[in-house]
C-alpha cells in the first residue's frame, strides 16, 4: 500500500499528524509506504518520524493557488500511489492528488471539494473532539472505532546530529537544562509574559540548572527580555537560541532538556513528541482540542470566564488569562515533575 499524505501547514499539526501515520502502519502493515507532501520547513520533523518513507517538497506558500504548479506536481506523482489522505480542509490541498489521478482520495468535507475527493468524510465534531482523532479517523473506514490507547507522537533523535548541534552552539550538558519556549506564532494571546518566564528561569538557575531559550527569529527579542531580567551572575546561565537555530537543531537541542516550559505552540508539541517533562501554559486556547501528547505533562491555566476565546488579541485588552497566571504556579508544576534534584541530563 502506497499512501500520499498532504500535510498540514503548522509545526504542531505536523507533529500530531504522526498519530495518523502510526495508525496507517497498524492498518496496512509495516510494508505500507507513507510519503508526505509538505512545505520544506517541515522536513526536519518528518525525517525524525520512522513511519515516513520520504518528505516531498511542496514549493507553494500557505494560501497560494498557482494552479499550473499544482497540476505539474500532480502529474509528476501520477501512478505512484494507491491512496491520498488530505489533512487540510481547503480546496487547494485537494488539487495535487486529483491531478495525480490517485485512485482513492480521502479527506473531510471542506471547501467545495466534491469531485476532487472521492472518499469524502463528514466530520462529527462531538465524536472526534481532538485534532488527533480527526487525523486518525482517516486511516479507517467511516464510522470505525479508533483503537485505544491512542499513539503519542515520538520523534527519533540521532546521537551524531544532536552532538553536532551542541558543538555548534558551544553547549554543555554538565547541568540539567530547562528549555523555555516563550513565543507563539498565533500572537500575544498565547504568550505568557516575559517577566514570568524570567522568574521561572531565576528559580531553576539558583537550583543549579541552566536555561536555553527556543523560538523563531521573531521570538529573539522576547528571549533577550527574559535574560535582561536576570541579575548578572544568573544571566550568563541563560542562552538565547531563538532565531539562531534551524528547526532541525532546535529539535535536537530540545531533546537534551531535563524539563520544558512552553506556551501553546509548535515547539510545545515538539517537546511532547520528544517525551520531555513539560509544563504547557494556556491562556486564550484550550488543551481540549490540541493537548500536548506525552507521559509527563502538566497543563497550567487560570480558566477565566472569558477563556478560551481563541482570539489572537484580547477583546478586552487585558490578557488576564496569562498575565494573572503566577510564576509560582508554573514552578510548582515543574517541581512536582522533576523536583530540584540535580541529575545527569545525558541519562535522559
Amino acid at each position: 500500500m502506497k499512501i500520499l499524505i498532504v500535510g498540514p501547514s503548522w509545526v504542531g499539526d505536523m507533529v500530531m499528524a504522526q498519530t495518523l501515520f502510526v495508525c496507517l502502519k497498524q492498518q496496512h502493515g509495516e510494508d505500507c509506504q507513507i510519503d508526505v507532501l509538505a512545505p520544506d520547513w517541515s522536513r526536519p520533523i518528518l525525517e525524525r518520524m520512522p513511519e515516513v518513507r520520504q518528505a516531498l517538497s511542496f514549493p507553494l506558500g500557505h494560501g497560494s493557488l498557482e494552479l499550473a504548479t499544482r497540476r505539474r506536481i500532480g502529474r509528476e506523482l501520477a501512478g505512484q500511489y494507491d491512496q491520498a489522505i488530505l489533512l487540510p480542509n481547503s480546496l487547494k490541498s485537494a488539487l495535487v492528488p486529483f491531478f495525480a489521478g490517485i485512485p482513492v482520495r480521502t479527506g473531510w468535507r471542506g471547501e467545495m471539494r466534491y469531485g476532487l475527493l472521492n472518499d469524502v468524510r463528514v466530520l462529527d465534531k462531538a465524536r472526534y473532539p481532538l485534532m488527533i482523532e480527526r487525523f486518525m479517523a482517516l486511516a479507517y473506514a467511516p464510522g470505525a472505532a479508533l483503537p485505544k490507547p491512542y499513539p503519542n507522537p515520538a520523534l527519533r533523535i540521532e546521537d551524531n546530529s544532536r552532538a553536532a548541534a551542541l558543538a555548534r552552539f558551544g553547549l554543555e550538558l554538565d547541568r540539567p537544562v530547562l528549555a523555555l519556549c516563550p513565543g507563539a506564532e498565533f500572537g500575544e494571546a498565547k504568550r505568557w509574559p516575559s517577566e514570568h518566564y524570567a522568574k521561572v528561569a531565576e528559580e531553576k538557575i539558583r537550583q543549579g540548572w541552566q536555561v536555553w531559550l527556543f523560538g523563531s527569529k521573531n521570538d529573539h527579542a522576547v528571549g533577550e527580555q527574559i535574560r535582561a531580567r536576570l541579575i548578572p551572575g544568573l544571566r550568563e546561565e541563560a542562552v538565547n537560541l531563538s532565531g539562531e537555530t534551524s528547526l532541525a537543531e532546535a529539535i535536537d537541542l530540545l531533546s537534551c532538556a531535563a524539563a520544558v516550559v512552553s506556551n501553546d505552540s509548535g515547539l510545545m508539541h515538539v517537546a511532547a513528541a520528544l517525551n520531555r517533562p513539560l509544563v504547557a501554559i494556556y491562556g486564550s486556547t484550550s488543551p481540549g482540542f490540541t493537548p500536548p501528547l506525552a507521559e509527563q505533562v502538566a497543563t497550567v491555566r487560570l480558566g477565566l470566564d472569558c477563556s478560551p476565546c481563541f482570539d489572537r488579541t484580547c477583546r478586552f485588552g487585558h490578557y488576564n488569562c496569562l498575565r494573572d497566571l503566577p510564576p509560582s504556579q508554573v514552578i510548582a508544576a515543574l517541581d512536582q515533575m522533576v523536583g530540584d534534584i540535580l541529575h545527569d541530563p545525558q541519562d535522559l
